[in-house]
């Protein structure tokens, strides 16, 4: 079986001894040979190479650009040196002309403009600081409770390196005040910005500052938490994207898939076992999380605890250390389970905000790429991925029917359909039985400990009574009356005595 989840690029193939789906650890490294993982959204290239082609490519747009407005400006003056020697209609006609001229040439310079006005205002360090001084409302505004407290850890973590810390601070905030200016650019151009900010203040820590790699890698990790809990809300799924679209498909695909058992992707997993099954739910817990998460670094945490749970359960299963090769399946196995919200939308948010260390290296970088992998296998998922026919795989799509439940033994079509139904009985009476001994197992484990736990207080209690032995010592004189020891008793005023009014 081979089935492709990258267009052009990465490709599932099936081992020799057993059906499955497997991916090579070469196919989730960079296409470029940088030794850095890959991505989907960045066409199977790390981020440093990504960045270098798309900076390529942006560099011969803006060369077209250029070229096609010198060339439309040098076709009107030839049109207008021309128009000197015309006469009477030929005027109308060239009016007609230069106004056509005129109005396609404004569009494509106005867009020319517009295209280098956002690296003017990246590059240009004067443009950025005017703007900072100007009074943002989206900054000033009332900020939400996590915000606010996000902004306080930020600056109490910042005062423990003093003058870094505050060059810290100050360029973070410049860069807030500068994405306000900018979120009429496109999502990409945004995310531009946004990488090249963590790159320069990475590059400024460890040259000027002489920041150790260790405390650049934590400071790095606040100042994400700091500007993405800012900026979340304006970068997350924007309205200028397809991200929902994308959501709804993926979300509306893995519904239609439910029928998938694991046995079909050859998920080594054995739900039937308690702590496997725990393990499962975990998983799928993490992964729903995700979505709950404003961080991009809290988003990939998510991942990570989600892929651990994972292994853990193929651990259980197989009784046996997990393989790369076990992992993908049942991380399918999980997706599809799962169905986690706003999928696609979280996965753009990681691959255009996240500190590009993280997804290039590490183990947040490898199972990132592999959520990436897993769902676009779901996507391209097929007959022939599941080792179904066409037509079984078109009816389980349309609802018309379910695969069966597969059946350990092989009966014989002659076979007696009451003796199936005792033999599957007696199967399940045998698993019943086991789960019981099991769980008798437990009960006197946990009555044993409970005992000795009991004993063990009540030991401790006696030896501290016998080391520090309470005195209780008897009162010496009786208690006397509140005035017996006045000696001036006498010279007291009678009480009062109550007065009858009559009425």
């Amino acid at each position: 079986m081979s089935c492709e989840i990258l267009p052009g690029r990465k490709k599932m193939s099936l081992k020799s001894e057993r059906r499955g789906i497997h991916v090579d650890q070469s196919e989730l490294l960079c296409k470029k040979g940088c030794g850095y993982y890959g991505n989907p959204a960045w066409q199977g290239f790390c981020s440093k190479c990504w960045r270098e082609e798309y900076q390529k490519a942006r560099q011969k747009q803006i060369q077209e650009d250029w070229e096609l407005a010198e060339r439309l400006q040098r076709e009107e003056e030839e049109a207008f040196a021309s128009s000197q020697s015309s006469q009477g209609a030929q005027s109308l006609t060239f009016s007609k002309f230069e106004e056509k001229k005129t109005n396609e040439k404004t569009r494509k310079v106005t867009t020319v403009k517009k295209f280098f006005s956002a690296s003017s205002r990246v590059g240009s360090k004067k443009a950025e600081i005017q703007e900072a001084k100007a009074p943002s409302p989206s900054i000033n505004r009332q900020t939400s409770i996590e915000t606010d407290r996000v902004s306080k850890e930020f600056i109490e973590f910042l005062k423990t390196f003093h003058k870094t810390g505050q060059e810290i601070y100050k360029q973070t905030k410049m860069f807030l005040e500068t994405m306000h200016y900018k979120r009429d650019l496109s999502i990409e151009e945004q995310s531009e910005c946004t990488q090249d900010f963590y790159q320069s203040v990475a590059e400024k820590m460890q040259t000027r500052g002489k920041v150790p790699p260790e405390k650049v890698e934590k400071i790095m990790d606040q100042i994400e938490k700091y500007i993405m809990t800012r900026l979340y809300k304006y970068v997350f799924c924007p309205e200028t994207t397809d991200d929902e679209k994308k959501d709804l498909a993926i979300q509306k695909r893995i519904r239609a898939l439910h029928w998938v058992t694991p046995q079909m992707l050859c998920v080594p997993v054995n739900e039937e076992i308690p702590e496997v099954s725990d393990m499962v739910v975990k998983a799928i817990t993490d992964i729903i999380e995700m979505d709950s998460k404003r961080v991009p670094r809290d988003k990939l945490a998510c991942i990570t605890r989600c892929s651990k749970h994972i292994f853990n359960a193929i651990k259980i299963t197989k009784n046996e250390p997990a393989s790369a090769d076990d992992f993908l399946p049942t991380l399918i196995y999980i997706v599809l389970k799962g169905n986690p919200p706003r999928l696609q939308s979280n996965i753009q948010y990681i691959t255009r905000f996240c500190n590009p260390s993280r997804l290039m290296t590490g183990e947040d970088g490898y199972y990132f790429t592999n959520l990436c992998c897993a769902v676009a296998f779901i996507e391209k998922l097929d007959a022939q991925s599941l080792n179904l026919s066409q037509e079984d795989f078109d009816r389980y799509m349309s609802g018309q029917t379910s695969p069966r439940k597969q059946e350990p033994e092989s009966w014989s079509p002659d076979a007696c359909l009451g003796v199936k139904q005792m033999y599957k009985n007696l199967d399940l009476l045998s698993q019943l039985n086991e789960r019981q001994e099991r769980i008798m197992s437990e009960a006197k484990k946990l009555e044993k400990d409970l005992i000795d736990w009991t004993d063990g207080i009540a030991k401790e209690v006696q030896d501290i009574v016998e080391k520090y032995p309470l005195e209780i010592k008897p009162a010496t004189q009786p208690l006397a009356a509140i005035d017996s020891e006045n000696v001036e008793n006498d010279k007291l005023p009678p009480p009062l005595q109550p007065q009858v009014y009559a009425g």
